[in-house]
């Protein structure tokens, strides 16, 4: 098969590339691994992680459209109460994790609509489930892709000019040899504050496998997972009790903190104030990543919310699930740990009434597409990561080394982005990294590799470092880094030209720039003046 832009990885990133440079008239080809399009925001079951400004700025336009598009869902199909109808941020789960918390099924059907024009037309075509499995190189391009079905014995052969990697884990670095790499740098390398002595590379952040419940009457305890007494017993030399516990360490301050668990409170979604800036949102588990609050719809309409479980105690970290042999069976002890919370949940976890287990709780698998019952796919927080022309550091955006002066202004910016710099534990044996970070920029430089000509990142594989991407893997900063490398095909197959060349030309550099800005993609935070 042949495209003018091949997407490998139909995450958040993947789906931004695709749409993006088929909206320029380009022929595009979409895969994806697992049956739904849209990554951490579907098949990984994670409600957006967004920053406190999204409502009014800081995302490309498209990705607010993905916003708005999920909210007229809810509102053409569910059957809101008037006064949800009403809220124009309207948060369907009234989580306190983000300001819109909703179902991923929702998201799914809106990326969809988002594509459906360019696959009618058939200038997209989207492979799934497909996953690479082998890549030919010339010199420094890419010449060609095998994508493998997921299920069946069937390989596809495609060649593209570019192609871009929107894998979870840069899948296609190690398969076309470009330079990456894993991990935590080392201080020397990087000059960073939070950075070790020496670079170790095995060690990257938790992977989680997260699930959905909601609490009903009767007994929905699942059958007693082969591993549970393992996990039960497991005490991490830093967490302050057992993992499977409501304590567990304040990821700013350290702290060994308690957290509270009350399924279906009579709160009103209405008053939730999901704003990172003000409260973590993690006092009650059970709101914390709500997805659906049974108090927005009709009466009768949800027995009872919908929570995402993406907590602290689902976090594995025994070891990594890149470059090692025994990657798969890493992530099925990691399942297996979601299944003993859960089981932990419905049997032993104190109550507020001073009882143990919440028999009611209930694994809804039809709410995040599985038959299993768990998210279709791991949430995978750190990738391989290129070797970039340019590595953004922690000294480029860290509050405590910028201060006032602010986030480190790139000439080459192609993007805007915000989070705290948010390391889970992590495979080496660290506990949370949690650092301040002022509002930031994406480079362009970070989205070339030093070498690879026609290869570009289009997610959380671009060259960050293992403290910078705590920041940069969030949900909005890896659509528009998607967009961008899709953009950036297309212009550069419209002028002849290489990203390089774009990146390193000021005439290139200012014509792509007014492109994405035509586009909807913002490059600076807002600095608002009279006029």
């Amino acid at each position: 098969m042949r495209a003018d832009v091949l997407v490998v990885g139909g995450g958040l990133g993947g789906v931004a590339a695709a749409l993006a440079a088929a909206r320029t008239g380009r022929s595009v080809i979409l895969t994806e691994e697992f049956d739904w399009l849209g990554g951490q925001l579907t098949s990984q079951a994670v409600p957006p992680d967004e920053h406190s400004w999204i409502e009014q700025f800081g995302a490309t336009a498209s990705y607010r459209a993905l916003r708005n598009g999920i909210r007229d869902y809810y509102r053409r199909h569910f059957p809101l109460t008037e006064r949800s109808r009403a809220w124009t941020d309207l948060n369907p789960g009234a989580g306190w994790v983000s300001r819109l918390c909703h179902e991923p099924r929702v998201a799914v059907a809106v990326l969809e609509e988002m594509l459906a024009p360019y696959r009618g037309s058939g200038r997209l075509r989207v492979l799934q489930p497909y996953r690479p499995v082998a890549a030919e190189t010339d010199g420094d391009r890419v010449t060609g892709v095998t994508l493998a079905h997921r299920d069946r014995d069937e390989r596809i052969d495609v060649v593209a000019p570019y192609v871009l990697d929107a894998t979870e884990t840069g899948e296609l670095l190690p398969l076309t040899g470009t330079e990456y790499v894993t991990g935590f740098e080392s201080r020397a390398e990087t000059g960073e504050p939070s950075a070790p002595a020496e670079a170790q590379p095995m060690n990257m952040q938790a992977v989680s496998v997260c699930f959905a419940i909601d609490h009903v009457d009767g007994d929905q305890t699942i059958d007693r997972p082969a591993g549970y007494d393992f996990w039960r017993d497991y005490k991490p030399d830093f967490w302050g009790d057992r993992l499977l516990s409501w304590k567990s360490p304040h990821p700013r301050t350290l702290e060994i903190v308690e957290r509270s668990f009350t399924p279906n409170p009579d709160d009103d979604p209405l008053s939730v104030n999901a704003d990172q800036r003000v409260n973590p949102g993690d006092g009650n588990l059970w709101t914390f990543r709500r997805i659906a609050a049974r108090r927005n719809f009709v009466d009768g309409t949800y027995g009872s919310d919908i929570t995402l479980v993406n907590w602290p105690m689902i976090d594995y970290f025994e070891g990594p699930v890149i470059d090692v042999p025994n990657a798969s069976w890493h992530l099925s002890k990691a399942r297996e740990l979601s299944y003993s919370v859960l089981y932990w949940l419905q049997t032993e976890a104190p109550r507020p009434d001073g009882g143990t287990g919440f028999p009611g709780l209930r694994l809804r698998g039809d709410v995040t597409g599985s038959a299993d019952g768990l998210a279709q796919a791991p949430y995978i927080r750190e990738s391989r990561r290129v070797r970039a022309e340019y590595t953004v550091v922690e000294q480029d955006l860290s509050l405590a080394v910028r201060g006032e002066h602010g986030a480190v202004s790139y000439p080459d910016a192609v993007g805007v982005g915000m989070y705290r710099i948010d390391l889970h534990p992590s495979t080496g044996g660290d506990n949370y990294i949690d650092v301040g970070s002022c509002p930031f920029e994406i480079p362009l430089g970070a989205l070339i590799p030093q070498r690879m000509e026609n290869l570009l990142p289009a997610g959380k594989n671009i060259g960050t470092t293992h403290v910078t991407n705590g920041s940069y893997r969030l949900h909005p900063v890896e659509w528009n880094v998607g967009e961008v490398a899709g953009l950036l095909a297309d212009f550069c197959l419209a002028r002849g030209e290489s990203p390089r060349a774009v990146r390193s030309t000021p005439r290139l550099l200012a014509d792509f720039q007014d492109r994405l800005t035509a586009a909807g993609v913002e490059q600076r935070w807002p600095r608002i003046a009279g006029y």
